[in-house]
């Protein structure tokens, strides 16, 4: 099992213990930079509105990449968020990639 692996492992469990769910967790985890708001802000802002317009709408989620979340969002906040979620910072963008397109979808 790789690294990635159980970190996905202990954010499923982490999000089904957490009261808001996916959204909710992700958006206490991203306080920092502006809630799941400021980040899709971000995102948007960077250039990736149409992938973010498809988590908000009917249809598939188109998916993001770790690189794109790294594009979007400062150090300063992927190590923010990197604390709140108790996991490495090199870890967030993986992660974000992986659960932001659903946690948007789910909070729309």
């Amino acid at each position: 099992m790789g690294l990635f692996d159980g970190l996905s492992g202990m954010l499923e469990t982490a999000i089904a213990k957490h009261p808001g769910g996916l959204s909710g967790m992700l958006d206490d985890a991203l306080k920092g930079a502006g809630g799941l708001d400021g980040v899709v802000s971000k995102l948007n802002s960077s250039g990736l509105g149409g992938k973010v317009s498809s988590w908000l709408g009917q249809g598939d989620n188109q998916p993001l990449t770790a690189d794109e979340v790294r594009s979007a969002l400062s150090e300063e906040h992927l190590g923010q968020i990197a604390a709140k979620l108790g996991i490495p910072a090199d870890a967030v963008p993986h992660v974000l990639a992986q659960h932001l397109p659903n946690a948007v979808d789910q909070a729309s």
